[in-house]
């Protein structure tokens, strides 16, 4: 006779892409970015595991920007914008139209009215009281973590790889594009360093125009060597000292506050010219002059709106405010639009008129009149010339003139006359490379003495570098986030984005291992950003596919076969070679699935104890069957 089993399970399911529901996304990439270019296709394929189709779009920056601000993608990177902007400069610059937020917001996408959300953000930065701040953080970073329109990726550090047999000291700086190479000490050779540094696209290209009241083309980094401002960004979110050495704040019976800065003496700037008030007034009159403090301007931060009036009481620059603001400090620690540029580079002189003859840039043309003041006509700037630890030197163009023009070479020297210390560097030489191979070259023959910022090198290369004896590899605090942002109508095929995504293999493969994955947009290490937002926004294949696939019943069947065989004394089930290979194959196929083996063997033994055949029964002895007859 032949017996069969079958053993149907049901409740479990499996779900393969094929059975999922079809969407294809637009992935905006930036053009020349390394790190997302190595990553885009992982994160492609972890969303193909459940359905979803990317279909990656490489642009190059301006058109990036333009289709990013016009809400033109459903899924692109992002990056948070760490110390000291975040979260307060970061979320106010969504209502403003040069960020990805603002096209998200006002396409409908989510329920966050953009109106409303500038009302709520600015109500924040008013609170002055810190528990009550900490409470409308919570609500407000609450509201928008349950719109699902992030994906958080991994934290940022910054990295820096040193040639240790040429330089010593170096320590990273506390917020993006703070390079503070002027604390390196030349320890063997010239004290002519070369320096790879991390720029907005990744690779350096250019120096831009090196003002200090404008954006790009301009590089963060450069700007911070040439120029300071009155306070400077510390470990830990401290504001410090810089071209002010002390301050004081106190409520106006207005409700407004007025600050007053204690500026620093005996400061020179690159052209020779004396640092004093005069000179602060003169830039604040210029970078906040009618329209330029709107949004399409400055306005993507809180302090032109805020700063009502300044004035200088002897060498105390005075700072007033309409209203109170908490984090004005902060963002006078910002490396643009607000550093201090010398009074001979203004078109005319320290007289120069901020309507007429603004230091914008020529190509902002004339910034509208607004209800209250004039025009703002932009006349540009004369010269490169700062306080800073470094000063502009020669910069050599390849293909000058044209489209692929760039900086082969730009040398910055030592600020003989700095306040804090001449560097012990004495030229500074930033170098153009074509990629991250011929970075690496250079790094490995000595030509390059210093690699500093993300983008520069593969991000798995560090991993590789730090056991190499030459160099020392660092990376800073983490207080970046990399993230997705999502512009996709259905809630629940963003939800399945979020879940999906597997950033521990990518940080592994992509990044050298260094980072680690995040679960919400801002660093909890941040001002009020150590909240608990639930649901948490990590890796859960499981719930990727219950959001995006049917569940599909799967029905597991084991057959055993057996053959009746004769036996001396009696009748005995024996297996014969076919049953053999059969329990070698069953064993197979239970070592993969061990947990299925344990319940198919548990539930063989109930089918056979309810025939009457146990497995583990004795074997037939005829007296004693006849003795159990005979009572």
């Amino acid at each position: 006779m032949k017996l069969s089993l079958a053993l149907a399970l049901s409740g479990a399911s499996t779900a393969a892409a094929a059975d999922c529901k079809a969407t294809t996304l637009d992935f905006l990439v930036l053009d020349g970015d390394a790190t997302f270019a190595a990553i885009e296709d992982d994160i492609r394929a972890n969303l193909a595991e459940v359905g979803i189709t990317a279909t990656a779009r490489f642009l190059d920056r301006d058109a990036y920007n333009t289709d990013m601000v016009a809400g033109n993608f459903d899924v692109v990177f992002s990056q948070t914008w760490g110390a000291p902007y975040d979260p307060h400069s970061y979320v106010a610059s969504w209502t403003t139209p040069d960020e990805a937020h603002y096209g998200v917001m006002s396409g409908g996408t989510t329920n966050l009215d953009p109106e409303t959300f500038a009302a709520d953000v600015d109500d924040v930065l008013s609170e002055m009281d810190a528990a009550t701040r900490q409470d409308k953080w919570t609500a407000l970073l609450s509201e928008v973590h349950d719109e699902v329109i992030h994906v958080p990726l991994w934290g940022v550090r910054i990295p820096s790889v040193v040639n240790k047999q040429r330089l010593m000291g170096y320590t990273s700086g506390y917020q993006q594009f703070d390079y503070p190479v002027h604390k390196m000490t030349v320890v063997s050779g010239e004290k002519i360093v070369t320096v790879a540094p991390g720029a907005q696209t990744g690779l350096f290209t250019s120096v831009g125009r090196l003002d200090p009241h404008s954006y790009r083309p301009n590089e963060f980094f450069a700007n911070n060597w040439v120029y300071e401002g009155l306070v400077a960004y510390g470990a830990n979110g401290n504001i410090e000292a810089s071209l002010a050495t002390a301050w004081t704040s106190e409520e106006t019976s207005s409700g407004g506050e007025t600050w007053r800065f204690t500026l620093r003496e005996g400061v020179t700037f690159h052209d020779g010219a004396a640092f004093d008030c005069s000179v602060v007034k003169l830039n604040f009159d210029h970078v906040f002059a009618g329209g330029l403090s709107g949004g399409d301007w400055h306005g993507w931060y809180g302090l032109p709106g805020a700063a009502s009036s300044w004035s200088c009481d002897g060498e105390v620059f005075v700072l007033n405010t309409d209203e109170p603001y908490y984090p004005l400090l902060q963002e006078l620690s910002y490396i643009r639009p607000l550093r201090m540029l010398s009074p001979l580079a203004f078109v005319n002189g320290a007289a120069t008129d901020p309507y007429t003859h603004n230091s914008c840039p020529t190509g902002w043309g004339t910034v509208d009149a607004t209800d209250t003041d004039p025009a703002v006509v932009c006349a540009g700037t004369l010269a490169v010339s700062g306080t800073g630890p470094f000063k502009l030197g020669a910069v050599t163009k390849a293909n000058a003139d044209t489209d692929e023009e760039y900086d082969e070479r730009a040398q910055f020297l030592q600020h003989a006359d700095y306040w804090g210390g001449a560097p012990d560097i004495e030229e500074l030489h930033v170098v153009y490379y074509a990629d991250q191979d011929a970075v690496l070259a250079a790094l490995q023959d000595e030509s390059l003495d210093v690699v500093v910022g993300a983008g520069v090198i593969a991000a798995s290369e560090y991993a590789t570098l730090q056991y190499d004896d030459k160099f020392d590899v660092l990376h800073g605090i983490s207080t970046q986030n990399n993230v997705l942002i999502m512009n996709i109508a259905d809630v629940d095929v963003r939800k399945t984005v979020v879940h999906a995504v597997n950033k521990g293999p990518i940080i592994e493969a992509e990044l050298g291992g260094f980072e680690s994955p995040t679960d919400s947009l801002f660093n909890p290490l941040l001002p009020y950003c150590d909240i608990d937002l639930t649901p948490k926004f990590d890796y859960d294949l499981e719930k990727a596919r219950l959001l995006n696939c049917p569940e599909v019943e799967t029905v597991v069947e084991t057959v055993t076969e057996y053959v009746d065989v004769p036996a001396e004394g009696g009748s005995s089930k024996k297996k014969s070679s076919d049953d053999d290979e059969a329990l070698y194959g069953g064993l197979a196929a239970a070592f993969a699935v061990a947990l299925l083996l344990a319940v198919l063997f548990v539930a063989y033994m109930g089918c056979k104890e309810r025939a009457g055949e146990p497995v583990f029964a004795p074997l037939k002895n005829p007296i004693r069957e006849k003795e159990i007859e005979q009572l």
